[in-house]
């Protein structure tokens, strides 16, 4: 049998044979080392004798063997040093990175491009995607299936509904990212339109507005009235966050410097902002008048300071304040609901004023031209109308 002679092995002999090394031909080998047995490709390359791993027997068998060994050859024909070429594309081919470190990863790449507006949103999606996502952080991004979300969503679905979107959101964006970078192909399995929806049904508006109402106005002045009653900063922030129908991260982010007490206006910066643009909120009496109570007992920079030191005020705590006030089964974000109805029915406000009074963006050229000018004074009318309505003076 001459030294060129291939494919001399069968599996058969290779399971009969208790030898040390094997030969196949053409260079192949399956030795034997401690408890295993391997192939081996030999080859010379530049006049140097050189060995090649191709793996064990028990993950490559005979046939697969060959065909390494046969890929192999063609490169040193070529003139190209196989294990050299195998280093270069190990190199080249992206490092197997879990779906936790790459979020991770992309986030501290957010972070460091400044692509965020404040340490706010980077918690978010920090606790988005290190507690939310935890049952996947440990799977491959391209591992990572439809019936993944599904799983991850549904604990969450219809019963904290915005936490559930936000979590598909990120995860769609890390994903999407990951796929760019060579970790993943095919379909996105975080996507909504024509994936997602099809088996996670949207609660429809109508369904969870009866989750979470809106205080009907005719009920806000009593309400209102019960509010003042109650002790503590987290009612105080809620009385203003009525007045002013503002969100709640607004109030309770509120730092003394927004503030303009002769001109009676707020600004509340872009940054802290939903919608990332500047939002001037003009001051009725009673809200300056709420507002110079809080200053008389200011602490720190923070207009309602929670009771850890330097802390805002929770989320939660202005709900409390709520519940304490009679007003358990409506929302805090609700209660711009309230304004808006009233807005409409009772103070017959013009549509695009009361979207700007909610720094909602709006629609058509001539809307967008109020809020450019933001209409300012006429806001200021229908915010005093309102806190009127509310808290009329001598009560």
């Amino acid at each position: 049998m001459g030294s060129h002679t291939k494919n001399v092995l069968t599996v058969k002999a290779i399971a009969a044979s208790k030898a040390a090394k094997l030969r196949d031909g053409g260079g192949l080998y399956l030795v034997t080392k401690g408890d295993g047995r391997y192939w081996i490709f030999n080859y010379s390359h530049a006049g140097r004798r050189r060995e090649m791993g191709l793996g064990p027997l028990h993950t490559v068998g005979l046939a697969a063997a060959r065909d390494k060994a046969d890929a192999a050859r063609a490169l040193v024909r070529q003139g190209i040093d196989p294990v050299a070429e195998r280093k270069s594309a190990q190199a080249a081919a992206p490092k197997k990175i879990t779906f936790g470190e790459y979020a991770d990863a992309f986030i501290d790449a957010a972070v460091k491009a400044g692509r965020w507006r404040g340490a706010k949103t980077e918690a978010r999606w920090r606790n988005l995607l290190e507690n939310h996502a935890a049952p996947i952080r440990n799977k491959l991004p391209a591992d990572i299936t439809n019936a993944d979300l599904v799983q991850l969503l549904k604990p969450l679905w219809g019963s904290k509904q915005e936490t559930a979107e936000k979590l598909r959101e990120a995860v769609e964006r890390v994903l999407d990212a990951a796929k760019v970078e060579g970790h993943r192909t095919g379909d996105n399995p975080a996507r909504w339109k024509g994936n997602l929806e099809f088996v996670m049904h949207k609660p429809d508006e109508l369904t969870s507005r009866t989750h979470h109402p809106a205080m009907p106005h005719s009920q806000a002045p009593d309400f209102m009235k019960a509010l003042k009653a109650v002790p503590g900063v987290s009612s105080k922030a809620l009385e203003l966050a009525v007045l002013t129908a503002c969100r709640s991260g607004e109030v309770r982010g509120a730092v003394w410097q927004e503030f303009d007490f002769a001109k009676k206006i707020w600004v509340v910066p872009a940054i802290r902002m939903k919608g990332g643009k500047e939002h001037r909120v003009p001051l009725s009496e009673q809200a300056i008048e709420l507002l110079g109570a809080m200053k008389k007992q200011s602490v720190n920079a923070l207009v309602f300071p929670g009771v850890r030191d330097g802390k805002q005020l929770s989320d939660a705590s202005l709900g409390k304040a709520l519940v304490t006030a009679g007003g358990g089964e409506f929302t805090v974000h609700g209660m711009r609901s309230t304004f808006r109805d009233w807005a409409t029915d009772a103070a017959h406000a013009p549509r695009e004023i009361a979207e700007a009074a909610l720094a909602h963006a709006v629609g058509d050229a001539v809307e967008r031209s109020y809020a450019r000018s933001d209409a300012l004074e006429r806001r200021r009318d229908l915010m005093q109308q309102w806190a009127d309505f509310l808290l009329p003076h001598g009560h």
